[in-house]
């Protein structure tokens, strides 16, 4: 590794095995981090326990190294922390601080730990705190905006190392140990330029060399695009460049004036396209996003992007697929570059154009996992080649790579407040291909940020078909992770938003979902009146299937409260309507409920005849496992009827149905686990 700015996007742990790297100067930096480490902070010398972890700042301007400072002493120091490094960015692409609620999310689940879609920023904070109290961690904060983002992540335990990268001081932390950089000693300047340019260059007018280094400034940044110039124009001498550049006059920003020259070197087209990457989100570019922004060929994309790399104006990631990163310190010279030399509709054009490309991106990605589906495949074999994955695999990795960019898109969509359309679809397809590969509970923390994302689209907009489904999705996520007070809000500010867009599903749907919250509240009286609002709506539609549902919900709502009388009624409406529906197995699953009922109604006898009925309707559905339950139930009957020896035969036969032995009582079901109890999902995403 070169002393460079090596910014990571996201967060990843890793164990404390070392690689071997090679890097340059920054000897006495460094010894002074490590004995930092060892040095007693003011607490002991106090004579208190050290509360919280010790706080390394490595502070410097963008483009001096300072990642790459930190990045080392991580390398040499790892081994000490036994359960590994935890690396987070704390600043997006053109400064602005990441929401302490992401980062925090991003390393809980770096732990392999929950992190509750939709949960608060300080719970979160709190999570995490909890999680590293017991760990030796060391932390690398990336690029911090402020000195409230570190505060809100650091461990309560002095066992963790804290090294935070940022551009000044951070006010307010207590004990912090701040090492600023300036730039490379003279010798490790010229060698880091030499292993650009070639050896020769630089023995043959060693002074040349360091002029160039001296006008620099030594910061590594500018030294590696003076290295790319030099290295892509092998008969040029390293005084050529100097001249170039002291000509460019003394601005007192060495790194803006190399870029310039390095810029001015390009032909016109790759110029424009790199330009254009200023608009790429969270700074990842793959072959894709620049030739959508460019207009040009894939192929041609990425032939120019690997030129980039070697000309030291972008960064490979070195994951799976190729992907590349603008480096932070020549983000802000790209946008401005960009905002002068290109007009605002060519600018939010290729905006466009980028969002388009990933909306059909996402649609091939989505449209491969759907193998039985003739309409999905006449999609996939409508698009051009280059937008075609070979199989699922390929398209879940290229998901799983480029999702911090995914995210970013949608964030960076919403903002911009003109490409509202082009947003709704993107949102749209980024939810459908992450359930479709990743399944709804593993992507619900992303589902929850893409919903209220529309949410915002929709208020925005005045849309309230949108808005009424945005809530209710906001409310399935908060009902699944049990903040069912904030979901009842969400419900009913849905069914509000149903009424005003005449949406008769969104309407029903939330009525429904208001029952359940009562339901699960356990305010049963309010949740079987809501059921039965719903139920109305539907009986006026004719919709039969959800009405049969419906009164199997208003039946437990009622089994719940105590009401036997009229659960047993309403699970008897659920039995008609199954069996008007032909559905043989709902029917048999209603029978046994009913039978339920009976026996808590105490009412035996009938619960016994209701129970020998849905056996026979649970053996046609050839239902094995609902056989076996019922043949337990059976056998409890009967012998609170005084029959043990029926009862040993029924419980025989659920052992032998299931192939093995069950417990001797019935447990109740888990809540949901009734197939009348299902909450169907919404048509909106």
């Amino acid at each position: 590794m070169t002393d460079q700015a090596v910014d990571t996007d996201g967060v990843t742990l890793s164990g404390n095995a070392s690689t071997e790297s090679h890097f340059l100067g920054r000897t006495r930096e460094l010894k002074e981090l490590r004995a930092d480490i060892e040095r007693a902070g003011l607490d002991t010398l106090s004579g208190r326990k050290a509360p919280r972890a010790r706080v390394l700042l490595i502070a410097g301007r963008p483009g001096s190294g300072r990642t790459a400072l930190a990045e080392e002493l991580v390398r040499q120091v790892a081994d000490r922390y036994r359960d590994g490094v935890l690396r987070a960015r704390l600043s997006e692409p053109d400064g602005s601080p990441v929401p302490i609620e992401r980062t925090a999310r991003e390393l809980l689940t770096a732990l392999e730990l929950p992190a509750p879609p939709g949960a608060r920023d300080d719970d979160l904070a709190e999570a995490l705190r909890t999680a590293l109290a017991d760990r030796r961690v060391l932390l690398l904060l990336d690029d911090a905006a402020t000195a409230e983002q570190v505060d809100a992540l650091l461990p309560d335990t002095a066992e963790c190392l804290v090294v935070a990268v940022s551009h000044g001081p951070l006010t307010g932390i207590a004990d912090v140990r701040p090492c600023t950089l300036g730039g490379l000693d003279t010798k490790s300047a010229v060698e880091l330029l030499s292993g650009h340019t070639g050896s020769v260059r630089v023995t043959v007018d060693p002074r040349a060399a360091e002029g160039l280094v001296e006008e620099c400034q030594a910061q590594p940044a500018a030294l590696m695009l003076a290295g790319g110039w030099l290295a892509s124009r092998p008969k040029a001498a390293v005084a050529d460049f100097a001249k170039q550049l002291h000509a460019e006059g003394d601005d007192g920003r060495p790194l803006s004036q190399v870029f310039r020259l390095a810029y001015a070197s390009l032909p016109s087209t790759p110029a424009r396209m790199l330009r254009l990457l200023s608009l790429a989100p969270a700074g990842l570019v793959d072959p894709h996003t620049a030739s959508a922004l460019a207009g040009c060929s894939v192929d041609g994309a990425h032939t120019t992007l690997d030129d980039f790399v070697a000309l030291g104006l972008l960064r490979s990631t070195g994951s799976l697929l190729p992907q590349y990163e603008v480096p932070g310190c020549l983000h802000p010279l790209l946008k401005a570059l960009a905002e002068t030399q290109d007009r605002p509709a060519e600018l939010q054009l290729a905006r466009a154009r980028m969002l388009e490309r990933t909306v059909r991106l996402l649609q091939s990605c989505r449209a491969i996992t759907e193998t039985d589906s003739p309409a999905a495949r006449e999609k996939l074999v409508g698009m051009p080649r280059s937008l075609r994955f070979p199989n699922p695999r390929a398209a879940a990795d290229w998901l799983t790579v480029r999702r911090p960019a995914l995210l970013a898109s949608v964030r960076l969509a919403v903002a911009d407040g003109e490409l509202d359309t082009l947003a709704r679809r993107l949102m749209s397809q980024l939810v459908k291909a992450m359930v479709a590969h990743f399944g709804t509970r593993a992507a619900a923390p992303d589902l929850y940020e893409v919903h209220r994302l529309v949410l915002d689209v929709a208020e925005r907009r005045r849309l309230p078909r949108e808005k009424a489904a945005a809530l209710l999705n906001l409310g399935d996520l908060d009902a699944q992770t049990g903040r069912t007070a904030e979901a009842l809000v969400r419900y009913r500010a849905a069914l509000d938003a149903g009424r005003q867009a005449n949406d008769l599903y969104a309407t029903g749907r939330a009525m429904e979902s208001v029952g359940g919250a009562h339901q699960e509240l356990g305010d049963y009286d309010r949740a079987a009146d809501w059921f039965g609002r719903a139920l109305a709506e539907r009986l006026a539609r004719g919709e039969r299937e959800d009405v049969a549902r419906l009164y199997g919900r208003i039946a437990a709502a009622h089994t719940y409260a105590g009401g036997y009388g009229e659960a047993q009624r309403n699970w008897r409406a659920a039995v008609a309507g199954y069996r008007k529906n032909g559905d043989v197995a709902a029917q048999a699953r209603a029978l046994s409920e009913l039978a339920r009922v009976q026996e808590y109604a105490g009412r035996p006898e009938e619960s016994l005849r209701t129970c020998q009925e849905a056996v026979e309707w649970a053996r046609r559905a050839e239902d094995v496992r609902l056989q076996a339950a019922l043949q337990l139930r059976l056998a409890d009957t009967l012998e609170h009827l005084g029959d043990p020896t029926a009862a040993r035969l029924h419980r025989g036969a659920a052992e032998r149905m299931l192939g093995e032995e069950l417990p001797e009582s019935d447990p109740e079901p888990e809540q949901g686990a009734n197939a009348c109890e299902i909450r169907s999902t919404s048509a909106e995403d």
